[in-house]
């Protein structure tokens, strides 16, 4: 009897953004845009969490030419308080109490408890450990820009003074993601750097909302350091939490373990990344994202398929064979 290896996957199989195909196919491009950007998807709820902060729950520029632990302090609680709502949240609705079951679970291992593996042998805890310290380094990056900006140390603009510049940038965010996520990633799938740092993350077999924050804290502060393009271009602190939303409340809703959260009879929110699930089962493939074309052109892709499955075990034992 074969064993079934997922109790939910998308539609597959699994196809990267179009925007690096040759010949350029635009029709395709602008759907998948209209797609991703959909006001009950993911990336949209980052765009309008990071409006959100900026209006309402984030210093003036004045403030924060100074550093002080007060306004520090408070984007360090406000953060605290984001994560908490969105992973935590998550974890109640689907892992708690299990609203919905197993509808949408890609995988039905449950959660590790009396590993050792794990702080206080206990999965959950030990993420939500780890969650709060990767909480810590966001709030340095997002401190290090506001002071940045107040000082005039990053070049600014606003929406009235490059209004298309300032929404071409929103659209490419999420592409610059994808490709630092691939890079550093990968890297630190190599060697000595996995024995000592991502193999922290990869314990987590099994994912629930707050596993993807915990990872080892070199992992977890580095991972944000693609914020340094924002003093190379000119960009707005919207911009920033808009990207700091996917490396944060992304790892949270991309690790949930389900592809939605279902809401009273509809389909609900689509919140998980079957594409990075099959990075966590199988380990040695999508190391990026559906957005970036680098897993395709470098053989690492799995499309979720048993043909992918297949292409992943005869790559494995091509390296096994030949380990030079």
């Amino acid at each position: 009897m074969v064993r079934k290896l997922w109790n939910h996957t998308p539609s597959l199989p699994l196809k990267t953004a179009p925007y690096w195909n040759w010949p350029l196919a635009p029709i395709r491009t602008v759907g998948h845009l209209m797609k991703s950007w959909k006001p009950y998807g993911t990336r949209f709820l980052f765009l309008a969490i990071a409006c959100v902060l900026y209006f309402w729950f984030s210093p003036d520029l004045e403030t924060t030419k100074m550093l002080s632990v007060g306004w520090v302090s408070e984007i360090l609680i406000r953060n605290i308080v984001l994560i908490t709502i969105v992973a935590g949240g998550l974890h109640v609705v689907l892992w708690s109490k299990k609203l919905q079951g197993d509808e949408y679970k890609y995988f039905l291992r449950p959660m590790a408890t009396n590993v050792r593996a794990f702080f206080f042998r206990d999965q959950v805890l030990d993420n939500i450990l780890w969650s709060l310290v990767a909480v810590a380094f966001m709030t340095f990056w997002e401190c290090l820009m506001w002071y940045a900006y107040a000082n005039g140390i990053a070049p600014m603009i606003t929406f009235e003074t490059a209004p298309i510049w300032f929404l071409i940038l929103i659209v490419l965010i999420p592409i610059e993601a994808g490709f630092h996520f691939y890079f550093f990633h990968r890297l630190l799938h190599v060697g000595k750097l996995y024995n000592w740092v991502h193999s922290w993350h990869h314990k987590n077999i099994q994912t629930g909302p707050w596993s993807g924050l915990a990872m080892h804290p070199a992992e977890s502060f580095f991972l944000r350091a693609d914020i340094f393009w924002f003093f190379l271009i000119p960009a707005h602190p919207i911009h920033v939490l808009f990207l700091i939303m996917h490396s944060t409340i992304g790892a949270p809703t991309s690790h949930t373990g389900f592809e939605r959260v279902k809401v009273g009879k509809s389909r609900g929110l689509e919140v998980g990344d079957f594409f990075h699930q099959l990075h966590h089962r199988f380990f040695d493939c999508n190391y990026g994202t559906d957005e970036t074309p680098w897993d395709e052109w470098f053989g690492t892709f799995h499309d979720g398929t048993d043909a992918g499955n297949a292409l992943i075990k005869e790559r494995r034992s091509k390296i096994w064979l030949n380990p030079s």
